[in-house]
């Protein structure tokens, strides 16, 4: 199994993954939660691309594909955008009550919590990110 979708950098993009992991979710006969943690993980990731990878703004286009390798589901998500990694940001320290806590890092805490692994690669001026949930 591989799919593939291509997302603009819009925020109303982001209705389309919901459809996109729901087909993967029934042709792997996955579990609902798992299908409702997917769709969380991939919202936030290409969330984070649609509101910083952009800063001078203009149409882009954002890939992900979806396959099946070693019983493991694996998602990569490509751009162009501006360099990232989210493998070097440090965990959010949760202990922190709402007040205390710094903006930002949850989302990546959260991804780094439902996935297996998750993995950065800056190929040709590309951002990669491979995100694998063992199936």
């Amino acid at each position: 199994m591989e799919k593939k979708l291509i997302l603009l950098n819009e925020i109303s993009e982001i209705s389309k993954l919901a459809g996109f992991i729901e087909e993967i979710g029934e042709e792997l006969s996955l579990q609902p939660d798992m299908v409702f943690n997917l769709n969380l993980v991939l919202e936030e990731a290409v969330s984070n691309v649609i509101l910083y990878a952009y800063p001078d703004g203009g149409t882009q286009e954002i890939h992900l594909t979806a396959k099946v390798c070693n019983s493991a589901l694996l998602f990569v998500l490509s751009d162009r955008g501006v360099e990232f990694d989210p493998t070097q940001v440090p965990d959010a320290d949760i202990t922190l009550s709402g007040e205390e806590r710094p903006i930002g890092g949850l989302g990546v805490y959260l991804i780094r919590q439902i996935m297996n692994s998750v993995e950065y690669k800056r190929i040709d001026g590309e951002n990669v990110l491979i995100l694998s949930k063992d199936l």
